[in-house]
């Protein structure tokens, strides 16, 4: 399983790009960064799309995406996949032919560039060789994680998430887990109302684990707080645990 970091933070400023992790070049884990980081070709690889939340910051990439495939002409369509709460808010207030168009009906309804599947919470998708359950996780609007797994490998994507429960479960046999870092520890009030983490917050909910994974990638720090975050990632002793770079490449 090869892991392509798109974007991996929580605000936009040069450098810093918005969630996008790409799997084996055909399987995207959030849509914050696509043609910003990938080139037409490897756009036209994309195949299915798996979304945590309707926040701008992890869907944004979708609609000039499809835009891009209508373009170049291609003949296949991509699935955005999440709860069905989570693709209304992509159908109804982003793709709505008034913000952008609908591209569920573009170039025809028959042969769309862009189809929708509902996947929710406990649902398991199984296609091209992986398997992916979405698990809800705790945000400040409807969100979930998600675990993939091919063959013997497995990935965990929190998305954006604060304190939670529901996902740890199937926190287990995983080669890699992608879990959110967003405020340093002196906005931990922020944090808990925005529904995100920080350094200390992440160790409690390492602690519910009965193993850690041997790799914990951290996402969505906001750039702002970039050293702030990493230093007091590096206090918590943890060596496996790392601070995801825009453009970086891992393979579990």
């Amino acid at each position: 399983m090869l892991l392509r970091v798109l974007g991996c933070s929580g605000a936009e400023f040069p450098g810093f790009n918005p969630p996008g992790f790409l799997i084996d070049d055909t399987l995207l884990l959030d849509a914050g960064t696509i043609g910003a980081a990938l080139s037409e070709a490897e756009q036209w690889a994309i195949r299915h799309i798996f979304i945590t939340h309707g926040h701008l910051d992890h869907v944004r990439g979708i609609p000039f995406f499809a835009d891009n495939l209508v373009m170049k002409n291609q003949q296949h369509t991509v699935q955005v996949l999440s709860a069905r709460e989570i693709l209304d808010t992509l159908k109804n207030h982003i793709m709505n032919n008034l913000v952008w168009p609908d591209f569920s009906c573009i170039p025809s309804p028959q042969a769309p560039i862009i189809s929708y599947q509902e996947l929710e919470s406990g649902e398991t998708f199984q296609g091209d060789g992986y398997t992916v359950t979405a698990c809800s996780v705790t945000h400040s609007v409807a969100a979930q994680g998600y675990i993939v797994r091919k063959g013997d490998k497995a990935l965990l994507y929190t998305g954006d998430t604060g304190p939670t429960e529901a996902i740890w479960p199937y926190a287990t046999d995983l080669s890699a887990m992608i879990v959110e870092v967003s405020f340093p520890n002196e906005m931990e009030q922020m944090a808990l109302l925005t529904g995100h983490l920080t350094a200390k917050l992440l160790m409690k909910e390492l602690e519910k684990l009965a193993v850690l994974p041997p790799r914990i990638l951290i996402t969505h720090p906001k750039p702002q707080f970039y050293q702030t975050i990493k230093e007091e990632l590096e206090a918590l002793g943890i060596p496996q645990l790392e601070l995801l770079v825009d453009g970086g490449r891992y393979e579990f």
